[in-house]
């Protein structure tokens, strides 16, 4: 994105059609030109090349592999550019600049296409573009944007390694998507046609000069199948043949059951992730070929902490010992998930700060532990005390514990994690105060940031608007934020978030044991950047956060009114966390704090309370046999946070763009009254999980898609809904967008909620005659 973010800022201009391709392209090449030379600047060997995305990098592989859902109808000649974005947003309507004569498949021409499906790369908080796929999906060579990015990098005088996603793992990410009725398809069968177009892309890049190319399979840190492990062996050796040497990378797991297989591919050089899988590394060593490069990735990519040279220096010496073969150190994988410098901090005092190192800074860490591994760390000698003393600083600083956390946790009771009742003799209690009508409507949380409510917050911060204008502000929003939903008929209201910047940073900035950087942004989709806070010690809620707000709120209006607030795991795993503890230790932290805040809403008068856990499934860990463990504890501490208040206290949480259908009873574990979840870009797919599983609790799946700026309309909605009837019981379901609309503007925000009210009170006439509340509703049997 940029240090001071120069690609989100030139995208969203573009998209408001303010600058025009040529200028946005001018911005990326510009933040290539001064990564590439950061890269060099610090002593890399090789800078990476095809790692840049003006959007996502596995929308970037999808352009070039040819293989763009047909269904966009994209005409010949379209601009790449514009498609790339189609794909990416969706589609509005017709543009004859993008799509062809053919491009409704089915759909109303001026109702556009959705966008591709969106879901999280492995279990980061990052979240990729999902390829379409059926069996006769066809690929070729379809971009020449990889191409243009080496020359730029090469006319530069850098060295370059060229970067791709792999082929098994580009198959095992997308998804089927055949027509209704098609036959289900195994993936795997298209490598056959994949492979020649990934020869054809490693013969154009040896054209090019290019030695080295990275082929991503983090899939090899996954229990796979033995059709797909089998499977690397000959497509590594067909790809062999076409030129350059292959450097093939995995992260994010440990390799255990295929240590031996990643080690014995016919590639140059293998990189494994050395700090998620530390105890392989010998492992590694003694497998892989003397004659192979090894990749340790020694520097934490994941995270914000200053390595430990000297822990470091304990790992790699006897590697370098071991292993006769070229060794390169690297960080342990892309330092997209890490803010780019330290620089211009000023917030962080000067103990936290020497704790931390981001992606400049873990450069040149590279550089210091290559300096101590060949022995001439003599001229880095005083960046190595530097080191070493923050090291010890962290380890001994009495900012990091605090004893009433500790106690807390200690004495907590038997059962603080169960609500007093279970689900249906609570739904009785609720119906009964709620009084709400069948197939209630809601939204997520959040309402449209404007330019307004950024100004006074930004102007807020700086001192320059004082706390109390600052506030009134504040509360004509939230007014403004109510009347509007009354008048669009929504049933179930919240406050619009209008104080909040980020739904982890607002919490973790009235909490203990957080820190917040100035400019510590990581890209979290598109142009969608957050700033997430570090968590460097015990945490506790030494204050209320939300109640206030949230009370103005209610008495504004005489319907429901929803706190809201972010679940522990989420905190927990949208933050750069301490690693000097077990992670379930600082969640359950978390939960203790957020419970405090359950119990001060209910005091207030607040009849249902949203608590946020859209990261519960990326905290799962890659192997399947690890699961269990975490579930555990994360749906423990959802229940703790949750648990204290009484029966008629409705408890509301919210997931998005995640796969559920494998942790179900996890989620029912959860035990909230009411799970809000994405399902409009995979047409209530996920839904289906949910039915086939019988959950027992009520359920709000999402009927439009809040990440593209397309509205669609109420026939579509109705759709959706009806096809959730099939599925769920009718008194168990909620109508309400995918997510928050914080990112919206308001006219597509109210357009698309009035469609969906109408599209609800559709529904109802369809179902019955007569309007009843849910509480006079038959109860499921």
């Amino acid at each position: 994105m940029g240090a001071a973010r120069e690609l989100k800022f030139a995208l969203e201009r573009h998209w408001r059609g303010e600058i025009d391709a040529a200028a946005l392209q001018a911005v990326g090449a510009e933040l290539r030109t001064r990564h590439w030379q950061a890269q060099r600047d610090a002593g890399l060997g090789l800078v990476t090349v095809g790692d840049f995305a003006y959007y996502d990098h596995m929308a970037n592989h999808i352009q070039l592999l040819g293989c763009e859902p047909a269904r966009f109808g994209f005409a010949p000649g379209a601009s790449e550019l514009a498609c790339y974005f189609a794909l990416a947003r969706g589609t509005t309507g017709h543009d004859p600049l993008v799509c062809g004569a053919g491009c409704a498949h089915g759909h109303a021409a001026s109702q556009g296409h959705a966008a591709l499906e969106m879901t999280k790369w492995f279990d980061t908080n990052y979240h990729y573009l999902v390829p379409e796929l059926h069996a006769d999906t066809q690929f070729h060579l379809g971009s020449e944007r990889l191409f243009d990015e080496v020359r730029e990098a090469q006319a530069l005088g850098h060295a370059v390694k060229a970067q791709l996603v792999g082929p098994l793992t580009f198959l095992w990410l997308a998804k089927d998507k055949g027509d209704a009725g098609d036959a289900p398809f195994d993936r795997l069968a298209l490598l056959e046609r994949l492979l020649p177009v990934y020869a054809q892309i490693l013969a154009r890049l040896k054209d090019l000069g290019v030695q080295w190319v990275q082929i991503d399979e983090p899939i090899l840190g996954l229990e796979l199948p033995a059709a797909w492990s089998q499977a690397f062996e000959p497509a590594y050796w067909q790809l062999g043949k076409a030129g350059p040497q292959v450097l093939l990378a995995t992260y994010f797991s440990p390799l255990q059951d295929n240590l031996r297989l990643a080690c014995q591919l016919p590639v140059a050089g293998l990189h494994v992730d050395a700090v998620r899988a530390p105890e392989e590394l010998t492992g590694v060593a003694d497998w892989l070929p003397g004659y192979k490069v090894l990749s340790v990735g020694i520097v934490d990519g994941r995270n914000v902490w200053r390595c430990d040279p000297d822990a470091a220096l304990a790992l790699l010496a006897p590697i370098a010992a071991k292993h006769p073969g070229p060794l390169w150190l690297a960080p342990s994988c892309s330092l997209l998930h890490v803010p780019q410098s330290l620089a211009g901090e000023d917030r962080l005092d000067d103990e936290l700060r020497s704790w931390l190192a981001f992606a400049e800074e873990k450069l040149d860490e590279l550089a210091l532990l290559a300096a101590l591994l060949d022995g001439s760390a003599q001229q880095h000698e005083p960046r190595l005390a530097a080191a070493r003393a923050a090291v010890a600083s962290r380890r001994a600083s009495a900012r990091v514990h605090r004893a009433d956390v500790a106690r807390r946790l200690a004495e907590a009771p038997a059962g603080a994690d169960q609500r007093r009742a279970p689900f249906a003799a609570r739904q009785l209690v609720q119906r009964t105060r709620l009084a709400l009508p069948l197939l209630p409507t809601t939204t997520i949380g959040s309402f449209p940031q404007t330019a307004q409510i950024r100004a006074a917050r930004a102007a807020h911060r700086r001192g320059e608007l004082p706390t109390p204008e600052y506030e009134a502000q504040m509360r004509a929003e939230i007014e403004d934020v109510v009347r509007r939903q009354e008048a669009l008929g929504l049933d179930v209201l919240v406050h619009g978030e209008a104080e909040r910047s980020d739904m982890v940073e607002y919490f973790g900035e009235q909490l203990a044991g957080f820190a917040f950087t100035a400019n510590g942004w990581v890209q979290s989709y598109g142009s969608r950047c957050v700033k997430p806070p570090i968590l460097y010690g015990d945490v506790a809620r030494d204050a209320p956060m939300t109640v206030a707000w949230t009370q103005y709120a209610q008495s504004l209006t005489d319907r429901p009114m929803k706190g809201m607030l972010t679940g522990p795991v989420t905190i927990l795993q949208w933050s750069f966390v301490r690693d000097d503890q077990p992670r379930s230790r600082t969640c359950e932290q978390i939960a203790w704090a957020i419970r405090d805040e359950v119990v001060d809403l209910e005091k207030a008068g607040i009849a249902i309370v949203q608590i946020d856990e859209p990261a519960i499934r990326e905290g799962l860990p890659l192997r399947r046999a690890q699961w269990q463990q975490y579930l555990d504890w994360a749906t423990r501490a959802f229940r703790i946070a949750a648990s204290g208040v009484g029966n008629g206290t409705q408890i509301h949480t919210h997931m998005c763009y995640s796969e559920f259908g494998d942790i179900l009873p996890a989620i029912a574990a959860l035990d909230a009254d009411v799970i809000t979840i994405e399902t409009s870009r995979s047409h209530m797919e996920l839904l289906a999980d949910f039915g086939r599983f019988r959950y027992p609790n009520e359920i709000g799946p999402g009927v439009y898609d809040i990440h593209s700026p397309r509205v669609p309309g109420t026939q579509e909605m109705l759709a959706l809904l009806r096809k959730a009837v099939a599925v769920v019981p009718v008194q168990h379901l909620w109508v309400n967008p995918d997510c928050g609309l914080k990112t919206r503007a308001w006219p597509e925000t109210e357009a698309a909620l009035r469609a969906m009210v109408r599209a609800a009170a559709q529904l109802r006439a369809e179902l019955q005659h007569a309007p009843l509340t849910r509480a006079q509703q038959p109860q499921p049997a």
